[in-house]
């Protein structure tokens, strides 16, 4: 016992119940943006049938404030389907760099045309190429035909700006849950949950 006192609990700091958890999450993921070597906004995006059968996919955070957290991608997608159907999803944030974990549980709803013309207008014009050629998740014979489709797209655009497809918006999830997680040694992580508590977050910490 004086050997996991004296090396873990007198020399980390524990989750602070009292934070708030945007507040806890914009902390985070300013040191993961320095930390990580790659796409620290990148995030594991769970949604699901509404008979229950669930999916999992990476996907990148485009934007976050107290209305919730923005990603975009096809809406006629698997995940755009069944987000249609059900609008209940997870989100997790893993930072191996940090050993740190969030998982963010809500719904979800679309943003705003005038957002999402803003961020597809953001994109590389090759990405934005790509959005207007690609028919996400379906089947495709072989590599060239999606080359052929972009090329076509490029010349059907060329000298123009590259309009935002009507199949192609944003997600806002607003959340109803996190769950802060952090390593800590001989695997007795600190480990809490945010639930929503009338006009503020209540938090309770976890066993690990």
């Amino acid at each position: 016992m004086g050997d996991y006192s004296q090396n873990t609990e007198n020399t980390q700091t524990l989750l602070d119940l009292k934070s708030d958890p945007f507040d806890l999450f914009t902390d985070w993921m300013e040191e993961a943006e320095v930390s990580e070597p790659s796409d620290a906004n990148a995030m594991a995006l769970a949604t699901s049938t509404p008979d229950g059968h669930p999916s999992l996919r990476v996907v990148l955070l485009k934007g976050v404030d107290r209305n919730g957290f923005v990603f975009y991608t096809n809406k006629e997608s698997r995940k755009g389907l069944e987000l249609a159907e059900n609008p209940f999803v997870s989100l997790l944030f893993h930072w191996k760099s940090l050993r740190r974990q969030i998982r963010i549980e809500g719904t979800v709803s679309p943003v705003s045309e005038q957002e999402a013309d803003l961020y597809f207008a953001s994109r590389s014009r090759m990405s934005r190429l790509g959005a207007v050629a690609s028919d996400q998740s379906r089947p495709l014979e072989n590599r060239e035909i999606f080359k052929k489709r972009i090329q076509e797209a490029e010349e059907r655009y060329e000298g123009q700006q590259v309009p935002r497809p009507a199949n192609w918006s944003g997600y806002r999830v607003k959340p109803s849950a996190f769950e802060f997680w952090q390593e800590r040694p001989y695997r007795l992580h600190d480990r809490a949950r945010w639930t929503p508590e009338a006009n503020t977050w209540s938090a309770t910490r976890l066993y690990p």
